[in-house]
């Protein structure tokens, strides 16, 4: 668990690549389409909002009459990280990808995915998105007994319980490893004969099933974290990877096997409907920009206030802010604008301009705003120092009153299973009241979501997702 110590009690923000809610990664696999290289770029472009800092394809092709890999991986996104030439040495019928954003290792192309490696005289690769919160135990262990690692992520310790199982089956070496690891994982796996795909017990993270028609008109099998990314390549969603299943196909068909009891409890990470997920999406069986439209339908029926417009922050809290609107009755605004065009990093002038940081990316329009009672609706507030900036600059824009409605709980405690988040002591609802939040943003009033609301509107029994970044009650133990 990470320390409560070092409260800063007034949450002066400093230079952290934890202001927000990071993403986690993003995974795509496809089988048996000679444009799998293509397909599988396009796919992770669909899922770049689940990491930017690395990405990585591998291919199935053959050299030589044998099967082999074929891999680029690379820092950034996914739109500067591969060019044509690339795409066209990644040829095959077959390949998987990856976007990264670091939750366990750091951001070093070393760290980047898929990893690839040689195991039972095979070539193998594999992408993962979630975390394995008894990594470092078994990493541990598997160095005291002579394993060298050549990263620093969470990622690679199944390749090395794949190498050491005593298994010749790769299934069932598969099997066998993913029984040992805890906490959230949802694989894409390639050797030279399959593509397979691997989902935790728990089902924390999402993985998703497609089909596709390819050109030659026969039937591409594709896997994917979200069902975004089938609609950029024209394929159907069939159904999700089942938590605790293991899915191939080969030269044979498809096939299944279960490693964990089908009646294992589920905790399915809601936040993934709060924020994380592209709205577009199908998450868990349920539309993510229909539940985010009801959560800020049950934030309006919970949270009144009398105001003139309601405002979102974009773009996370647009979908809710619709909602709240539509249950409130109150006017539906863009009062705050969003630069798309600003990348993770950007010079500062040397003279001190006050909220550049937040100002760069977030605009108010000051002739919606002049007057006005507002009601500003996010999804989240992490630490408040990017609320309190974005009041400030809907009060400077002249609105007479500025109201913040939050569409979730307030957030306790830290992720340990897939999302990069801060540290307790630097989350502000773990720390102060209600009104003490409100007072540090300056804003008229501040309610959030309750629980009650949050799961009516996920759709979904409270014990069968994990809300622990609110609640703080952790599936599984936190071994590392």
């Amino acid at each position: 668990m990470k320390s409560q110590s070092n409260l800063e009690p007034e949450f002066v923000e400093r230079p952290t690549r934890n202001q927000h809610w990071k993403d986690e990664c993003g995974v795509f696999g496809l089988w048996n389409d000679k444009e799998a290289s293509h397909l599988t770029y396009l796919g992770l472009y669909a899922l770049q909002h689940r990491g930017q800092e690395s990405t990585g394809i591998v291919s199935l092709t053959e050299k030589e009459g044998a099967p082999h890999h074929v891999h680029h991986k690379a820092m950034g996104l996914v739109a500067d990280a591969y060019k044509e030439k690339d795409l066209e040495r990644l040829r095959g019928r077959a390949a998987i990808g990856h976007v990264r954003y670091s939750t366990t290792g750091s951001n070093l192309l070393t760290n980047a995915q898929p990893l690839t490696a040689r195991v039972k005289n095979r070539p193998v690769a594999l992408a993962h998105n979630g975390n394995i919160v008894n990594a470092a135990m078994i990493r541990q262990e598997l160095s005291d007994e002579g394993s060298i690692f050549q990263g620093t992520n969470d990622t690679e310790v199944l390749l090395h319980l794949l190498a050491r199982s005593p298994e010749s089956d790769i299934i069932e070496a598969l099997k066998r490893s993913v029984s040992r690891l805890e906490g959230a994982f949802s694989f894409v796996f390639l050797d030279d004969r399959q593509m397979v795909a691997i989902r935790d017990p728990w089902g924390f993270r999402p993985l998703v099933l497609g089909k596709r028609l390819n050109a030659e008109g026969g039937y591409s099998t594709i896997v994917a974290s979200e069902t975004c990314a089938f609609d950029l390549i024209g394929a159907t969603f069939v159904r999700e990877i089942e938590p605790g299943e293991i899915f191939w196909i080969d030269k044979d068909g498809e096939h299944s096997i279960r490693f964990a009891d089908k009646n294992h409890k589920l905790a399915r990470c809601v936040f993934e409907h709060v924020y994380f997920a592209r709205p577009d999406s199908i998450v868990f069986g349920g539309s993510v920009y229909e539940t985010r439209k009801n959560l800020g339908r049950a934030l309006a029926h919970e949270n009144k206030v009398s105001a003139d417009l309601v405002v979102p922050v974009p773009d996370s809290g647009v979908p809710a802010a619709i909602g709240y609107s539509q249950e409130s009755g109150i006017p539906f605004e863009l009062g705050i604008i969003r630069n798309h065009y600003v990348g993770r990093t950007f010079i500062e002038p040397k003279q001190a301009i006050r909220s550049f940081g937040v100002k760069i990316k977030l605009n108010p329009q000051a002739a919606v705003l002049q007057g006005k009672r507002v009601i500003v609706i996010d999804d989240s507030l992490v630490r408040g120092t990017t609320s309190k900036k974005i009041v400030q600059l809907i009060r400077q824009a002249g609105a007479k009153e500025v109201h913040i409605r939050i569409a979730a709980p307030p957030t306790m405690g830290p992720c340990f299973y897939g999302v990069d988040t801060p540290n307790k002591s630097e989350l502000i609802a773990a720390n102060k009241s209600v009104q003490e939040i409100c007072n540090f943003v300056e804003a008229d009033s501040l309610g959030y979501l309750s629980f009650e609301g949050l799961f009516k509107s996920v759709k979904g029994e409270r014990g069968s997702f994990c809300a622990a970044c609110f609640d703080q009650k952790y599936p599984t133990p936190l071994y590392d």
